[in-house]
């Protein structure tokens, strides 16, 4: 188990009759969707979530929910009550943080000083580092929704993690596998490259699904559907029950078998049946048309289609 840094705090009440190693006491700036399931989290694992700060009405209420027994306080005074402090604002607002605690050095020497960002990686936080603390850069390469199933999918959820030094990596590693998690090393250098792909992977694939139950719902408007609900536009229906095997089968193959996974009309060399597909999809909506054509050519690329589809997609591009 993981214990206190030196300089750190009283030791959790539990582990006063020195049955275990002592737990650390953590501070989450701020409660948000991924501040509060990887506090969950570390509770889980036996850590102690002392304070956070949450702003908005709903991470206020978040925290009621899943962290009761936190107090909500202002970011100098959950930092200066950490032995952990995770950081876990948006990329943007973390640089601005970093160096409002550093200049009001409300962290503590020897505090574990970890961020979310996964585009940063320690670089970030060299201001904390400069006075004493232990910076980390660990990123759960997840999506989180606000909803209950977030602190689920943490566990067998890999991290992204970059560390000053082997005793830092150390400390990370262990964090992430108590909490379920599988560690894994980013370069500081390739940390953008890193973020890119699992944008690319996560939220992409949600542009193309919810385009494509759009073009399906205009497809079966109006349509007689055997007994089935209307089609309408609230998440769950027809549509997306349709299109949901499908997909998740499209990922798996994609995943397990690569290039080889790839099928359809584009895949085949089929320019024709790519064409008509432009020109429907362009009375939906010419942007999802655009999209499309975008996301064919790429295919097209992968699949080395015949000249005849990259033709196709070029004519569509030129109206």
């Amino acid at each position: 188990m993981l214990q206190s840094p030196a300089g750190g705090g009283a030791p959790h009440p539990a582990d006063r009759g020195g049955l275990r190693p002592a737990r650390l006491t953590v501070g989450v700036i701020s409660a948000g969707r991924v501040g509060t399931a990887l506090g969950v989290a570390l509770e889980r694992a036996e850590h102690v979530v002392v304070a956070c700060s949450a702003v908005s009405e709903e991470s206020r209420r978040r925290v009621a929910r899943w962290l009761p027994d936190t107090a909500v306080l202002p970011v100098d005074q959950v930092a200066g009550r950490a032995e952990l402090l995770v950081l876990a604002v948006p990329d943007a607002e973390l640089p601005a943080l970093v160096a409002g605690l550093a200049a009001t050095g409300a962290v503590r020497p020897n505090t574990i000083v970890a961020h979310t960002s996964g585009a940063n990686g320690i670089a970030v936080l060299a201001p904390l580092a400069e006075q004493g603390c232990i910076t980390l850069a660990i990123h759960p390469a997840m999506t989180f929704a606000g909803t209950d199933e977030d602190v689920d999918r943490l566990r067998g959820t890999c991290f992204g993690v970059t560390a000053a030094d082997e005793i830092g990596y150390a400390i990370a590693q262990s964090l992430v596998l108590e909490v379920g998690g599988e560690p894994f090393r980013v370069r500081e250098d390739a940390r953008t490259l890193y973020h890119a792909a699992l944008a690319h992977s996560s939220n992409h694939v949600v542009t193309v699904l919810l385009d494509a139950v759009e073009a399906l719902r205009a497809a079966l408007s109006g349509q007689e559907l055997l007994g089935q609900d209307a089609v309408g536009d609230a998440p769950g229906g027809l549509t997306e029950r349709i299109i949901a095997p499908l997909a998740r089968a499209s990922l798996e193959n994609a995943l397990r078998r690569g290039q080889a996974a790839l099928t359809g009309p584009v895949a085949r060399g089929d320019a024709g049946a790519v064409a008509g597909h432009l020109r429907a999809l362009a009375e939906v909506d010419p942007d999802l048309s655009e999209a499309y054509r975008t996301n064919s050519l790429r295919t097209a690329q992968r699949a080395h289609a015949p000249e005849d589809v990259f033709e196709a997609l070029a004519e569509a591009g030129r109206r």
